[in-house]
């Protein structure tokens, strides 16, 4: 056995949303890295093909095409399925990583912020899903199942909603929908897990990563002392989507620096004192 043979892509199609930026393009990069072909699709077009350029410049044996698509609606899905089948007849990867938060206070928390968010978060990422089965049982088989990687978030699985009420809740949506896909799929020779990222630097985590010591102050309340990396996502989907995944179905992948399974302070530290 070889990095290759088990965490090598050579050969495989993928589709990234929302992977112009963050742990999308992080994702992106990764799969491009192991060899794969990788479609980069987001609202704004122009962000994916510059993202594609950079990773196709980059030295990597895999490519990258950026194009537009919107998940947010029943039509952008249409329009974006129709352009991938019309760029290819088969999908390896699907990783569905489009998605958007909304924080208020609570008490002041606006109505609308749930639809907007569920809309994109949660059925967003179920229709298309739905809509690509064909071309992903087109790949499909006992060997080398076809892939899907949700993202998640480690907010929908502690209670941390930190006024992103809307989004902790359609990210444990992302949660249970992977493992109920993945029951249903697995007969198809589909798998369906899902990434439950802590905080990382992307454009939704601005206010708390875009700044160097902010950044800092932030990554020392993570159990292992920091925020995290690109290669933390790239090596995750590696793994998923390779060889050395096509056993593992249903899992909820914490790539949280340990925030998954922070319980506060021992229960009984008074007595020790």
């Amino acid at each position: 056995m070889t990095p290759d043979t088990l965490f090598g892509l050579s050969g495989k199609t993928a589709l990234v949303t929302g992977g112009a930026t963050g742990i999308g393009r992080m994702a992106a990069e990764g799969l491009v890295a192991a060899g794969a072909r990788v479609f980069i699709a987001s609202r704004k077009e122009d962000a994916c093909r510059s993202a594609a350029s950079e990773l196709n410049t980059a030295g990597y044996s895999g490519s990258a095409e950026g194009f537009g698509g919107d998940v947010a609606s029943e039509e952008g899905i249409e329009a974006l399925v129709a352009d991938v089948r019309a760029r290819t007849g088969q999908l390896d990867i699907l990783m569905n990583n489009a998605g958007t938060s909304w924080g208020t206070p609570l008490g002041d928390f606006p109505y609308f912020a749930w639809e907007r968010v569920m809309q994109l978060n949660v059925t967003g990422l179920f229709h298309l899903t739905q809509s690509l089965l064909p071309l992903l049982e087109a790949t499909a088989s006992d060997d080398d199942p076809a892939r899907v990687v949700n993202v998640g978030s480690v907010m929908g699985e502690t209670p941390h909603g930190d006024r992103a009420y809307s989004y902790a809740a359609s990210k444990a949506a992302v949660h249970h929908l992977t493992r109920i896909l993945a029951k249903e799929l697995a007969e198809k020779r589909i798998t369906v897990n899902a990434l439950a990222p802590g905080p990382f630097v992307s454009k939704m985590t601005a206010f708390a990563t875009a700044d160097e010591d902010v950044r800092g102050r932030v990554g020392a309340q993570v159990p292992l002392g920091r925020v995290g990396r690109s290669e933390d996502i790239a090596a995750a989907l590696q793994f998923l989507c390779g060889r050395g995944g096509s056993y593992v179905t249903g899992a909820i992948l914490p790539i949280s620096g340990g925030i998954n399974v922070e319980t506060g302070p021992d229960l009984f530290q008074e007595a020790y004192t």
